[in-house]
């Protein structure tokens, strides 16, 4: 653990290679892999139905052919949405993918996954219990992230999963940001680059913050 989380500079696909592949789907993982990256960042959401999928907006109208709240449909619903993103008529339908899928793929690569979990906007219930068990079913403790832009749900996770590098993510200037993610037992902390200074940066490498 603490050689692959040690304090040097390495690439993660935001969402997958989203850049090349619809994000948050299969295609883009997979084209992350290939082209070499250290790591994978995805966010997770519950249908209505609790199956962990992937997706970034709460809302499925940005980056599929339909329309609505993630947490308004069941799982089967949601698989007859093409996920094309801004790559339409490029690629095969794409279907939103669940964790299991993910995991199911990923535990045979040599990749660190970053998982976010989408519960600021609308906060699901018992999302991190699920995430949690889902990461244990396929022992992948040593080789994931979590974080949120939710504080409260990070410091659950870390209560129940205390082996797991967990990160506070944030949108706002947030001063001491070392001392606090210490004290807190919260391995890392993820800014937003536009509030990112030397401070902050020497801030957390006193304290130990990723």
């Amino acid at each position: 653990m603490e050689d692959r989380y040690e304090m040097k500079t390495k690439v993660w696909a935001h969402r997958g290679a989203s850049a090349y592949a619809p994000e948050n789907t299969l295609e883009a993982f997979l084209l992350a892999a290939e082209q070499g990256a250290d790591g994978v960042e995805l966010d997770v959401q519950l249908t209505k139905d609790d199956e962990i999928v992937i997706m970034h907006d709460e809302t499925i109208d940005r980056t599929t052919s339909g329309t609505g709240n993630i947490r308004d449909y069941t799982y089967q619903e949601l698989c007859l949405v093409d996920c094309y993103g801004k790559f339409e008529g490029k690629y095969d339908f794409q279907r939103i993918p669940t964790l299991r899928e993910y995991l199911t793929w990923v535990k045979d690569t040599g990749l660190v996954t970053n998982i976010e979990l989408k519960n600021s906007v609308y906060y699901y219930e018992h999302l991190e219990e699920k995430v949690i068990d889902m990461v244990r079913e396929f022992q992948m403790e040593d080789r994931v992230i979590f974080s949120s832009f939710n504080l409260v749900s990070i410091n659950k996770c870390k209560k129940m999963l205390p082996e797991v590098p967990m990160g506070y993510l944030m949108e706002a200037r947030m001063d001491n940001m070392g001392f606090f993610t210490e004290e807190n037992g919260v391995e890392y902390y993820h800014p937003d680059k536009n509030f990112l200074t030397e401070e902050m940066v020497r801030d957390c490498h006193a304290h130990g913050i990723g």
